[in-house]
């Protein structure tokens, strides 16, 4: 089997690269990524990319076309991902998150790759209010990267056939430790808070809702996706992905820390303007299809993973909202710095980057 992995060298990737290479020994698995977050490292005791075949460094909006052959999985984790990045990159979220996603599916397909997989979003129901929603409901995206996610589920349906499986896993909110981690997250910055200054502060009114999972189920997810059969799911498949009890209201979660996290003081802005994005999700058909992949990670073992995680890493920046452990800021940085133009594709001399690879070479 021939695993093409996108966007793996972001926060979701390391824990994927991970979960299939112990799945599927004897797979080739291949990592195509541009490469804006490679240098994100936290706490590994390794380079992630060590456990792929191949590591490709290159942009999903101008990919080879032979780098889909003789594929037979594609796992979609490219993505600009979240609401502060696509409010910025607008256009560029649109093209890496949508059209750059279905061009390589339907190339794909032409090629003969059977599985693609997609890493959709739960934010697709935006102001839902207390109601878990389900697969069928009616959607409110009210960001661009909610946006993007729709289009894309609509765009790749017609794609899909009996030898062309496409899933949409719309993943609840992610959390926890990966080695190139993300505090731009909703319980990982609270919990870097109660680190680096004994502070939870809520920006909101702590009553929206938010479903979460932690990244290494969404690895399982990612892992029972790959090989399912056409019975379980059909042809093409939109499944919520997560756990019924991972439903939480913001102030619960920050609660949750404070519990861990002895001393913390947990502050509410009363004062502030409704939030939105608050949705509560079901997830009874991924329980049903994935019995044998549901999340295996509770609330309170993801808080004290990242906690110890932290410490290791003798983490102290109570300014960490500017640092590199913020996406939006690691991509201003590079535009800044004149190493990305606009339109985040990489410059050298004006030029875009050529694009680079490494084989990893396997010991018999």
């Amino acid at each position: 089997m021939k695993i093409l992995i996108t966007g793996n060298m972001g926060y979701v990737g390391p824990g994927v690269v991970s979960q299939l290479r112990e799945t599927y020994p004897q797979a080739e698995l291949i990592g195509f990524d541009t490469g804006y977050f490679a240098q994100c490292l936290t706490n590994p005791s390794f380079l992630p990319e060590i456990k792929l075949d191949r590591q490709i460094f290159g942009d999903v909006r101008d990919f080879n076309e032979a780098l889909l052959d003789d594929v037979d999985v594609i796992v979609y984790l490219a993505a600009i991902s979240n609401d502060p990045m696509g409010n910025k990159f607008e256009k560029v979220t649109m093209d890496v998150n949508n059209k750059a996603a279905v061009r390589m599916a339907r190339i794909g397909k032409e090629k003969g790759v059977r599985s693609f997989v997609y890493a959709s979003s739960c934010s697709v129901y935006g102001a839902a209010g207390d109601e878990a929603k389900r697969e069928n409901d009616t959607l409110n995206p009210l960001t661009a990267y909610a946006r993007s996610k729709v289009t894309t589920e609509t765009d790749l349906e017609p794609l899909a056939g009996k030898d062309f499986t496409v899933t949409c896993l719309r993943f609840a909110t992610a959390c926890g430790f990966s080695n190139r981690l993300r505090l731009d997250l909703v319980l990982n910055d609270f919990i870097a808070g109660a680190v680096t200054s004994k502070r939870i502060d809520i920006l909101s009114d702590g009553t929206p809702l938010r479903p979460l999972i932690n990244v290494l189920d969404m690895a399982r997810a990612i892992d029972w996706a790959v090989s399912r059969s056409k019975e379980s799911g059909g042809n093409f498949l939109i499944v919520n992905t997560g756990s019924n009890v991972w439903n939480y209201q913001v102030k619960e979660l920050a609660e949750a820390v404070a519990e861990v996290i002895e001393g913390c003081q947990v502050t509410v802005n009363a004062d502030a303007p409704p939030d939105k994005r608050s949705y509560k999700v079901n997830f009874d058909l991924f329980k049903k299809l994935a019995p044998n992949h549901q999340p295996v990670h509770d609330l309170k073992s993801t808080i004290e993973s990242l906690f110890n995680n932290l410490k290791m890493m003798e983490f102290s920046d109570s300014n960490f909202r500017e640092s590199d452990l913020i996406r939006l800021k690691v991509l201003s940085s590079l535009v800044q710095s004149n190493l990305l133009d606009e339109d985040l594709y990489w410059k050298w001399n004006n030029k875009p980057v050529l694009k680079l690879e490494y084989d990893i070479q396997k010991q018999n």
